[in-house]
């Protein structure tokens, strides 16, 4: 079979590698893809929102089945076009991209189908939400989140009523965000132990689940401005067979079948957010693919061949292949340019790849090849690779992810040096 991978991140590198694994696929296609994914198949020169020019290249290059990395292509209906020229596409509709593509969409549903999820109000006029802050007895802290895609940039968590304003503001009237922004939910603040939980979904069935927890903060101690994120690892410990059995049924299971009732039935990775709050699991968010960093944490751990089970779905469903995930702990550093979530420079060459131990990953995402012909990587982006290892114990795949992260090397590289801190693995107040 032939697939094709959209998307140029370390995401798209992790997904390329692990579908690379399975006998089923004959040749492999990553578009755009990036200088670590050039090992694994042909990179194709089409930027993921170019759904055209994918369902073009798709047809005549006989893809037998294309799947998605990032969330945009998604929501801008990239499915639904593959669906209409009768080409198969892992990855949900328009309609049930908006899961992620309206925050105020995934209240609605949360609240029809009873999964447990913070409060919210949604505007769509600056004043109005300005005048339900100072009169409607909300208290801070405030969740001001972007009704649309942000890029990751759309919440903010405002300690006054000044500061939520100004987030407001910057939203609604200086159009931060563009058309993202227009549409504004003030939201509850929950406190708890974050976490991200993935499910293979086709229609209403949802299969087993997996989590991981990602570092968002630029800085060690969780500090400084949001990144796309930092690190992650995964399984956290205090997933358990009890904890994933209630997320599975109060809120994973309840969303796929209320998109399905709604006609939208949800096929691909459906992510959940999470916080574990003393009154149990609730909802931050839901988005319409897999994460990153998570991804990188996440996909080393898959045991079931990832070919076979994308291929199950359009061939007798999911349910047709076990989802197996194995037992190993994975821990995934992210190496960034100097000066990111900022600016910063690229160009710079990236040494040390070749000094990594066999069994440490390198997910690839902003680097390219250099022009000099000589074969070396230069970097391309502000989040520039992913450093991942396993281990029979979380402290283990630590120690070989730091042990391996530090002898990649280019000028202005850093990384935080806490992910997966003995504290950030304490156990959660929600267990089942």
């Amino acid at each position: 079979m032939r697939f094709l991978v959209v998307g140029g991140g370390s995401r798209e590198h992790a997904i390329a590698w692990r579908l690379r694994a399975s006998p089923l696929i004959t040749e492999l296609f990553i578009a755009p893809g990036n200088a670590g994914t050039v090992q694994l198949g042909q990179n194709v020169p089409i930027g993921a929102e170019d759904i055209e020019s994918l369902l073009e290249f798709a047809r005549a290059n006989g893809v037998d089945i294309t799947v998605v990395g990032p969330e945009a292509p998604l929501a801008d209906g990239v499915a639904d076009l593959f669906a209409e020229a009768g080409m198969r596409l892992f990855g949900p509709t328009r309609a049930a991209a908006r899961i992620e593509s309206s925050k105020s969409f995934a209240k609605e549903l949360m609240t029809r189908c009873g999964v447990p999820t913070g409060s919210a109000e949604c505007f769509d006029d600056y004043e109005t939400a300005a005048t339900y802050l100072a009169l409607a007895g909300v208290r801070p802290p405030f969740v001001i989140k972007a009704d649309g895609l942000a890029a990751g940039k759309g919440v903010v968590i405002a300690q006054s009523c000044d500061e939520a304003k100004h987030a407001l503001r910057r939203s609604m009237v200086e159009r931060e965000f563009g058309a993202a922004g227009e549409t504004v939910l003030i939201e509850e603040y929950l406190e708890g132990r974050e976490v991200s939980v993935f499910a293979f979904v086709d229609g209403g069935f949802v299969s087993s689940l997996t989590a991981a927890c990602d570092y968002k903060r630029v800085g060690d101690g969780d500090v400084g401005p949001n990144t796309g994120g930092m690190g992650s690892f995964s399984p956290p410990p205090f997933w358990t067979p009890e904890l994933e059995s209630r997320v599975r049924r109060e809120i994973m299971e309840p969303i796929a079948h209320e998109l399905h009732e709604l006609g939208s039935p949800f096929r691909g990775m459906l992510y959940a957010g999470l916080m574990l709050t003393g009154d149990g699991p609730k909802v931050v968010e839901f988005n319409c693919r897999l994460g990153d960093p998570e991804a990188q944490a996440v996909l080393p751990r898959l045991k079931t061949d990832l070919g076979e089970l994308i291929a199950g779905a359009f061939e007798g469903g999911l349910e047709t292949t076990p989802l197996e995930w194995s037992t190993a702990a994975c821990v995934s550093v992210v190496v960034a340019s100097g000066g990111y979530p900022g600016a910063y420079r690229t160009g710079y060459r990236i040494d040390g790849l070749e000094s990594l131990d066999d069994e440490v990953l390198v997910f690839h995402a902003g680097t390219k090849e250099a022009q000099t012909g000589e074969g070396a990587i230069v970097t391309d982006g502000g989040r520039v690779l992913t450093v991942s290892a396993l281990g029979e114990t979380m402290d283990e795949a630590r120690m070989r992810a730091y042990a391996n992260v530090g002898r990649v090397q280019f000028d202005g590289s850093f990384y935080r040096s806490d992910i997966a801190a003995a504290s950030d693995q304490r156990a959660a107040s929600v267990t089942g």
